[in-house]
């Protein structure tokens, strides 16, 4: 009995202890929402303005604006979403987020600049109404033009431009496509890219300048002077241009990529010190000496650490040696991808100097994250300040703060004057690498000429990735554009017959055309979806040129591709050979340099392999295999 009586009372004492530990529980769970609450809790204290006043100093203003925020409109700026996540527009108000972007093929329903201005205004509408009023940083990747909207200009992909290697040009491009983007609402150009590409293979070789750091640092210093000159009656700047991808991203090595459906992007690069130092980071310093006010990091690792969260390269040489004074922020995804604790990876990757996170979709959790990192002692009141006053900078220097977002129509985009820019660039962006009996330029008396090719008629293919969507389009649906071949219509002679056909079937004609002109080439593709171990002509594309062989005395061949093709077992039984690279929406460029309208100027910014063996190739051009290159950068008839 006494026994049975005690096994009672142990019973009790061990149920009430329980009860014990879980009302600690409760109220320790209590007192820290609450605390967490009036840490981050809306101060009811008038707001000064101050930081409104364009006559004051940028460094005053932000000084005074960071002084009244709390630690949720802090983390706020820090928070970069993609519009689709967005659950509610309250929150753009609630949560105050630094900026919105349009992941690439994310667009309003109406993709024109009237769509996409009303779309932006209305986000930009919400920002207005929290507390202290900080509008949104809104950003697109407008890597050759604002090409995801309709009617926009379509300008040659970077490779192009290296090809033409024009400074001036390339930041006339810059200012255009400036224009276009603040026609529409758009404030921040996730471009120029100053990767160096060593791998023919990568998928992202052709949103690249050159795997010559000169020629990168001139051509990306002069886009970052095109989008960030202060317009005609302002002196502030009109777009924020962004460097990426930060670093080396273009050396990554073949099969080492993280995501299991590539095989180089977002791969690793080796560590080199002395890489580092003469071929990664100068362009970064020439872009960020030109104004620069934002950088990407790169999704890639270097040596056995991720970009992301090597405070080494992100602050002590960027911030500290390099002097950048903009904002770091994260690729697609890159702070949390693969990352099975997300709460550490926001910890490592804003420590290591990260100011606003590409989230892109869950900024409800990262917001939380952030705010137990802080309290808990994880990231610092110093940390953050830093970076916000970065995000401010950038927001100041574009003139946010300085005017009241108001609808308005937008300036033309696509313009006559945008357009001829655009075709000049496709002209000189052409390389002639070879010309048996100088059959280029085609004379004005050929009587006869046939076309041929996938690439011929496609707008699409020409333009390539980035271009409406993200992977690109097919067909010839984009306004205002002219396909290669609408190009050779417009400009051959009245007297001479002109033929096209796909496949270069020309049947029900014995005739031979004097000349056949093969235009083929890489349906668009985008990132590490372009990775290809053998970057080659199609069967059929190879197919159309054996066929115009057989109909026309002599073929000029014209590639269409965001890299050089490995062609040296066919290019012997080809009379002359052009690389066209990816011209954008301006097809009648190429033409102007077949019929010699405009003389072939442009010169291989990277070199050319004769085959897979010899990648990759080191910037000064040595071969994987040692043997000799088909031709080396720098070449052009």
């Amino acid at each position: 009995m006494a026994l049975m009586k005690i096994m009672s009372f142990r019973r009790w004492y061990l149920l009430l202890n329980k009860w014990w530990m879980l009302l600690v529980a409760i109220v320790i769970v209590t007192i820290v929402t609450l605390f967490m609450i009036y840490l981050t809790q809306t101060p009811t204290k008038e707001v000064d303005t101050s930081f409104r006043n364009s006559q004051l100093s940028d460094e005053v203003r932000i000084d005074n604006l960071l002084a009244q925020m709390t630690l949720k409109e802090k983390i706020g700026q820090m928070t970069l979403v993609e519009r689709n996540s967005v659950k509610e527009l309250e929150h753009i108000t609630s949560y105050g987020f630094g900026g919105l972007l349009s992941g690439s093929g994310s667009k309003p329903e109406d993709n024109t600049a009237v769509g996409w201005k009303k779309m932006i205004l209305e986000y930009q509408s919400y920002a207005q109404i929290s507390r202290l009023g900080i509008p949104l940083l809104y950003g697109s990747d407008a890597i050759h033009g604002h090409a995801h909207m309709s009617g926009a200009t379509v300008f040659p992909h970077a490779i192009g431009l290296g090809a033409a290697g024009d400074e001036t040009l390339v930041e006339e491009i810059g200012r255009a496509t400036a224009l276009e983007l603040v026609a529409s609402g758009v404030n921040w150009n996730f471009a120029p890219n100053l990767d160096l590409p060593t791998d023919i293979r990568w998928g992202r070789v052709y949103e690249t300048f050159s795997d010559d750091v000169g020629l990168a640092s001139t051509l990306g210093s002069a886009y970052v002077r095109g989008l960030q000159t202060p317009l005609e009656n302002t002196s502030r700047i009109p777009v924020i241009a962004t460097l990426k991808h930060y670093l080396g991203l273009g050396a990554m090595q073949w099969q080492t990529s993280t995501n299991e459906n590539f095989k180089i992007d977002q791969g690793v690069t080796l560590e080199d010190k002395d890489a580092l130092y003469v071929e990664y980071l100068p362009a970064f310093e020439a872009s960020v000496s030109a104004g620069a006010l934002s950088v990407m990091v790169g999704l890639n690792t270097y040596g056995n650490k991720k970009i992301i969260i090597n405070k080494h390269l992100l602050t002590d040489v960027l911030k500290e040696e390099v002097g950048f004074k903009g904002f770091v922020v994260s690729d697609w995804y890159g702070v949390h991808e693969r990352r099975t604790n997300k709460f550490l990876a926001t910890i490592q990757a804003i420590n290591a100097g990260v100011d606003m996170v590409m989230l892109p979709f869950d900024y409800e959790t990262f917001v939380r994250h952030m705010v137990w990192a802080n309290r808990l002692g994880f990231i610092s009141d110093e940390r953050i300040d830093d970076a916000v006053k970065r995000i401010l900078r950038a927001k100041i220097a574009n003139g946010l703060f300085d005017e009241v977002q108001t609808e308005s129509l937008p300036v033309a985009t696509g313009s006559d004057e945008h357009r001829a820019l655009a075709r000049s660039a496709v002209a000189k962006s052409l390389v002639l690498l070879k010309n048996e009996e100088d059959v280029l330029p085609i004379a004005d008396n050929v009587a006869h000429i046939r076309v041929a090719g996938s690439a011929a008629d496609n707008v699409g293919v020409q333009s390539g990735a980035w271009t409406i969507e993200w992977q690109g389009i097919d067909g010839n649906w984009l306004p205002g554009s002219t396909s290669i071949l609408a190009g050779i219509k417009a400009r051959v002679s009245r007297n001479t017959l002109l033929e096209y056909s796909e496949t270069g079937d020309f049947d029900g004609s014995n005739k031979t055309a004097e000349i056949g002109i093969a235009i083929v080439g890489e349906k668009p593709y985008a990132e590490g979806w372009g990775d290809r171990e053998y970057p080659i002509l199609s069967d059929d594309d190879l197919n159309a040129i054996e066929k115009l062989k057989e109909s026309s005395e002599r073929v000029v061949v014209v590639i269409v591709s965001g890299r050089p093709l490995l062609v040296s077992d066919e290019i012997q039984n080809w009379n002359a050979l052009v690389a066209a690279w990816l011209p954008g929406n301006e097809g009648a460029g190429v033409a102007d340099g077949l019929f010699g309208d405009t003389p072939f100027t442009g010169k291989l910014p990277v070199a050319w392999p004769r085959t897979s063996e010899q990648l990759p190739i080191s910037s000064n051009g040595i071969t994987s295999d040692g043997s000799s290159l088909l031709y080396p950068r720098g070449f052009g008839l």
